[in-house]
């Protein structure tokens, strides 16, 4: 057990570093180059340490020609300072847009990934909050984190050099004096990352939340549930809020117990060094210098732990992105060709979303390549079930499901939808172009574009509008009708060798289904599965076998003709939904 857990943790290590390493792909030569200007701002600020406490010295003296050496000085530190600081945020900026591109890119990929039956089990608000607030996070404690951590350490070994070269024994009292905020900052950084951790959950759940509510504007307002879901929200809100207030609440602990101890530090190197000039041992300008050092000392001793501290909490944000991307991934399986040679064979086949509750029972049928098929039946009697659950939405499903003798749990996702495509109820549509969303924005040639939208009722839309028309968020811009449209056009593209329908013309005029159905149906080399509830018996005669489905159980199936002569179930619904809904 104890090997496992550490087999697994090394694991998320792993994936976690290779989230890590997109940050820095490609992305080396600015890495190097802002290091190397931050590094380079050091002595700047040195300098300034110096020519103050040189000022004080040259004024007690009324060194004059000294006064005007420390002028020129410190003109050339502030070019020198402005240059440089120009540069570093040219190139820190440069770094960072490279860095949260590639690292976002990968996040997206390895999301995309996965199959279709994990985004069911999922909320999208999740993966919007990790590309989103903890990037945030990532960008200001993980990236920019790193060059002060760098600097930082370097600052405080050069401060140190050159307080050694003034005076020993008030350095070593600076050096004892300065671990003084690391006290305060070891109580208080372990507790600011699981904040962190808890602030990033929340945000998941209020982004989630938020998405949920906008999605369902429309309910909302057609159901005067306004107040209702104000209530939500605020709730929602608040708690938040509450979170987010702890959190800054830690985090001002720690700047607090960091400054009250870097205030005593400082105090404390301030009259050390007065007894030092006192006694002769340094000058005014020496405990000036030191005074003015010790605040970078102190900004050092700070920063260090800080920045540590904060690397941390985002570093557990980056594996939490890895830990959602790997969760439900795709299951691994058998490439196949996409071909379907001889049949999709269901056998016995029983699945329900929750535990003893099945919504198909004991189903068996096949589907021979290049014929088509209808499932008919009343709302409710699992049709679309039995087609997401070919598409490969879940595999606890018990029996059967088989392509070509393959078994559909052993078959790679990936492999599947090359082989099948589903033109659903629900359709989405991207705020884009008419042609795009058709073409899922890949290149086909004219002629094959134009085919399918053709085939699938779409030119007279293209002759009032165009192929360029942006279809607006959800195809907003455009009516139901046409929606599902550019969605048939969208797989009649694809050429799938396997074509499933689910209610595919119901948002289409009797008149447009009945052509869009008929062009389906005349497709040559295509298995096509439809569910449909149009009982058009010019339609229904051309199928090579329909099924009929009642309370998720087959109870007929066969010819048009052969179902009608039974005078039984279909008959019936036949006789009452003959071209209309049922």
């Amino acid at each position: 057990m104890k090997n496992k857990r550490m087999k697994t943790k090394a694991e998320r290590g792993k994936k976690k570093h290779e989230y890590i390493k997109a940050f820095n792909k490609n992305n080396h030569l600015r890495l190097t180059a802002a290091v190397f200007l931050r590094i380079l701002g050091i002595p700047a600020m040195l300098i300034v340490s110096f020519v103050l406490g040189e000022v004080i010295d040259a004024v007690s003296v009324m060194d004059m020609n000294r006064l005007h050496r420390l002028l020129w000085m410190a003109g050339a530190a502030i070019i020198f300072f402005a240059v440089q600081e120009t540069l570093y945020h040219r190139l820190l900026s440069a770094y960072i847009k490279r860095a949260l591109s590639q690292y976002k890119s990968y996040a997206f990929k390895r999301l995309t990934a996965k199959g279709i039956s994990a985004f069911s089990k999922e909320s999208t608000g999740r993966y919007l909050s990790v590309l989103t607030n903890d990037v945030t996070v990532i960008e200001k404690d993980y990236l920019r984190g790193f060059f002060e951590l760098i600097a930082q350490p370097l600052t405080f070994a050069a401060t140190l050099a050159m307080m050694f070269s003034y005076s020993i024994a008030l350095t070593a009292a600076a050096i004892l004096l300065c671990f003084l905020p690391f006290l305060g900052i070891a109580l208080f950084s372990p507790e600011l990352a699981k904040r962190e951790k808890a602030l990033s959950d929340k945000n998941e759940n209020f982004t989630s939340k938020l998405n949920d509510l906008l999605s369902g504007f429309s309910v909302i307002k057609s159901f005067k549930a306004e107040t209702e879901a104000a209530l939500i929200f605020d709730e929602e809100n608040r708690s938040a809020e509450q979170v987010r207030s702890r959190r800054l609440f830690w985090q001002g602990l720690l700047e607090a117990a960091g400054g009250s101890l870097s205030m005593l530090m400082q105090f404390g190197i301030f009259f050390i060094g007065a007894y030092l000039a006192v006694r002769g041992h340094i000058t005014a300008g020496v405990v000036l210098i030191f005074t003015n050092l010790s605040n970078s000392l102190i900004v050092s001793v700070q920063m260090i732990p800080q920045n540590l501290a904060q690397r941390k909490a985002a570093k557990v944000l980056i594996e939490k992105m890895a830990k959602i991307a790997e969760e439900n991934s795709s299951r691994s399986g058998e490439t196949i060709e996409p071909v379907l040679n001889d049949s999709i064979s269901i056998e016995n086949l029983t699945f329900g979303y929750e535990p003893g509750k099945p919504v198909l029972h004991d189903l068996s049928l096949r589907l021979e390549a290049g014929k088509k098929y209808a499932i008919v039946g009343s709302s409710g009697s699992g049709k679309s079930t039995l087609l997401n659950l070919l598409m490969g939405s879940g595999d606890d499903y018990e029996g059967h499901l088989r392509f070509d003798g393959r078994e559909l749990r052993d078959i790679a996702p990936d492999s599947l939808y090359e082989l099948m495509s589903l033109i659903g109820q629900n359709v989405f549509l991207f705020d884009d172009t008419i042609r795009r969303n058709i073409t899922m924005f890949r290149d086909f040639p004219e002629k094959v574009v134009d085919n399918a939208i053709s085939r699938a009722g779409l030119k007279e839309l293209i002759r009032e509008r165009g192929v360029d028309y942006r279809c607006g968020e959800n195809g907003s811009g455009l009516s139901g009708g046409e929606r599902q449209r550019i969605s048939i056009a969208r797989c009649l593209l694809r050429r799938t060798p396997v074509l499933l329908l689910d209610e595919a013309t119901a948002s289409l005029d009797n008149q447009t289904a009945f052509a869009v159905t008929e062009s389906i149906l005349e497709l040559e080399g295509l298995t096509r599965l439809i569910v449909t509830h149009r009982l058009d018996r010019i339609l229904l005669e051309k199928y090579d076998e329909i099924f009929v489905l009642r309370d998720g159980r087959m109870i007929e199936q066969g010819t048009f003709d052969n179902l009608m002569d039974r005078k039984g179930y279909f008959y019936s619904l036949y006789t009452i939904g003959s071209s209309d809904y049922l």
